[in-house]
């Protein structure tokens, strides 16, 4: 097959479209990733489906009731609009609240209003549409957009949403996610004839981590690898908390406010009414509990309390892994319940109490927030504390299927992709004090300590002693826990470091057959030149049997944006062109060089007075231009061009 013939495999309204803007049919290319380089293994993309679960706050919920707002025109009917619309927000803010909060012990709703996760692809892409607020709160919409712009069929794209709100166990008990998650792989399989691509997002690969545990329980044990082989292609873990992510702690003790229009406390009580308020928290990489696999060979009946085992490891280092002690809270020595009054309290409750002893600072390591110590620590002096360590002994450390606070292994999926955004300052750690002002304003934040550029330094810029690693994270979770993935490569990897912007060649850094040991992080001794942001991948020269594994590192990649970023679009397109060419030579698509790929790639140079790459570009002029940059077109048709990555 030549490089032409390629669109002979789809429609031809639809093959005229992708040889004009290839990376806007991006859906189209993963459809048909399950072809390999082999010419007798080839896959129709009509056969494959694409599976999108969203992060968390990244679905939208609808009222189901109605609910009177006093002093405000606007009250709350079923099906309107709750996660988000900020105009109800604004003006009825308690209303809202009361569609939004569950309680905390059995994550039931308020009496009031209840609110359910909407559903399709119309529940991810905006959260608040309107002129304004729909950019704002865009999430999945241009990825979406450009699929079903360009031809992509309906039942192609499927969204998995689900109510962030709950823990996993209750995401089972009251709205039977899972099994439905599961009817939908074999439903699109039946549909569609061929297996389905994952894509997750952030807490939406500790959902889909979830299923795959929950669903060693429902699938005979001879039969698992079987249904995932033919089910589930591959999967792309975007931004995946592998470890948890700091700012838990933040939402957890002094409210995280998500740029919303309400004050940190009322996030916080709002926050610590969700079940799923704990299953990022961070957590050690050396413990892990009992496998629940093991309930297949006792007829289901449980064999005993689990046992939660450290590594030696974690008693060698004072962090559990990671840079430095999360929380550092300073509490006072005598326990005082005044010091920490409630809203249920008298007002003239007296806060000078908290005078009765000096305050001691207590320092907490990722294992002892995820154990429960923590909270145990400062259940006497935070009314919020006994609430999280009930919801942490029941749904996480207690789970029937899984305990979410352990650390991942890879998959058992043909192919994975981990991909996140690193090299930007990201959160790490935390100081707290008492601040004497009522529940749920309890607790400041004294200091902050941050990863970046190689070392650790507090909020005022003092550097902090710790174990750093190599580089950052990407804004909201550290670096240990976006690359512990890396853990899932295979014995050699090989690396390599390119521009993200398009180039010729001449900085793209290769290293190759490199000795990978595990649990030892890869660190690629390679240079890095000024203002230039790079991608860095991590792929397998040696795979383990059966699979696939790359790492994709992108510079300065915000772990909220990520999915929108056109760098991610266009090396997704570029590797499932590869995976799917007949002439593919290589296991992974070269990296020596990237160019233009869609005339929106192509721009104009002012210093040369000509249209940049022409190698690539030229000047082209069509009706309805109105700048120079416009005018600048692609010169080849996408087939040329792609056939110089194969």
């Amino acid at each position: 097959m030549d490089r032409l013939t390629f669109f002979s495999f789809f429609p031809p309204s639809l093959s005229h479209t992708m040889a004009k803007k290839p990376l806007h049919c991006l859906l189209i290319l993963l459809a048909v990733a399950g072809a390999t380089s082999s010419s007798d293994a080839e896959l129709d993309y009509s056969k494959v489906s694409g599976i999108i679960i969203p992060g968390f706050a990244s679905t939208q919920l609808r009222a189901w009731s109605i609910l009177d707002c006093p002093y405000s025109p606007l009250d709350f009917n079923p099906l309107d609009l709750v996660w988000l619309d900020t105009t109800k927000l604004l003006s009825a803010v308690n209303c809202w609240l009361k569609c939004m909060v569950l309680d905390p012990y059995n994550q039931t709703d308020h009496p009031d209003c209840k609110s359910r996760p909407d559903s399709g692809l119309s529940g991810i892409t905006e959260l608040d549409p309107g002129y304004i607020t729909g950019p704002l709160s865009s999430v999945w919409k241009e990825w979406i957009k450009w699929c079903i712009e360009f031809g992509i069929e309906a039942n192609a794209i499927i969204a998995v949403p689900y109510d962030w709100r709950l823990s996993p166990s209750m995401l089972e008990e009251r709205d039977l996610y899972f099994h439905k998650l599961k009817l939908t792989f074999e439903t699109a399989y039946k549909l569609r004839g061929g297996p389905s691509l994952v894509f997750a997002h952030s807490l939406g690969n500790h959902v889909f981590r979830y299923f795959l545990e929950w669903l060693k329980l429902e699938i005979a044990p001879k039969h698992y690898n079987q249904w995932l082989d033919q089910h589930i292609h591959a999967y792309f873990a975007v931004g995946a908390p592998l470890l948890g992510a700091i700012e838990t702690i933040e939402a957890t003790l002094s409210g995280f406010t998500f740029g919303l229009p309400i004050s940190e406390g009322t996030a916080r009580s709002m926050f610590n009414s969700f079940g799923s308020a704990l299953w990022m928290l961070p957590f050690s990489k050396y413990c892990r509990t009992d496998n629940k696999y093991w309930k297949h060979f006792y007829g289901g009946r449980h064999v005993g309390q689990q046992t939660y085992k450290c590594d030696e490891q974690e008693f060698q280092s004072n962090f559990s892994g990671w840079p430095t002690k999360i929380i550092n809270i300073e509490i006072p020595s005598a326990k005082a319940f005044d010091a920490y009054p409630s809203f249920s309290e008298i007002p003239e409750s007296n806060l000078s109490s908290m005078e009765c002893g000096l305050p001691t600072q207590l320092s907490f390591s990722a294992r002892e927030i995820s154990d429960g110590t923590f909270f145990k620590a400062i259940e006497d002096y935070d009314p919020d504390s006994k609430r999280l360590l009930h919801l942490l002994q029941k749904s996480y450390l207690g789970d029937p299927v899984l305990n979410p606070l352990t650390p991942w292994d890879r998959p058992p999926i043909k192919n994975v992709f981990c991909i996140y955004g690193s090299d930007s300052k990201t959160k790490v750690g935390y100081y707290f004090a008492p601040s004497g002002k009522p529940y749920p304003d309890n607790w400041i934040i004294t200091d902050v300590i941050y990863e970046f550029e190689g070392s650790l330094m507090s909020r005022s810029g003092t550097l902090v002693e710790g174990k750093i690693g190599p580089i950052s994270g990407d804004e909201t979770v550290p670096y240990l826990s976006l690359s512990l993935c890396k853990n899932w490569l295979g014995p050699k990897v090989n690396i390599t470091r390119a521009p993200q912007s398009e180039h010729d060649g001449s900085d793209v850094q290769i290293k190759l057959n490199v000795e990978h040991h595990h649990e030892e992080d890869i660190v690629p001794k390679m240079t890095r030149l000024p203002r230039v942001k790079y991608i860095t991948y991590y792929e397998d020269s040696e795979s383990l049997p059966g699979k696939r594994t790359a790492i994709w590192e992108l510079d300065k990649a915000n772990h909220r944006n990520i999915v929108r970023s056109p760098v991610l679009m266009r090396e997704l397109w570029l590797e499932m062109w590869h995976d799917i060419h007949p002439d593919a030579k290589l296991e992974f698509v070269t990296k020596a060089k990237r160019g233009p790929l869609r005339d929106e790639d192509c721009y104009w140079d002012y210093g040369k007075a000509r249209c940049a790459w022409p190698d690539y570009c030229e000047y082209r002029y069509v009706f309805g231009d109105v700048h120079l940059g416009q005018s600048c077109r692609l010169r080849y048709t996408t087939a040329e061009v792609l056939s110089h990555y194969l």
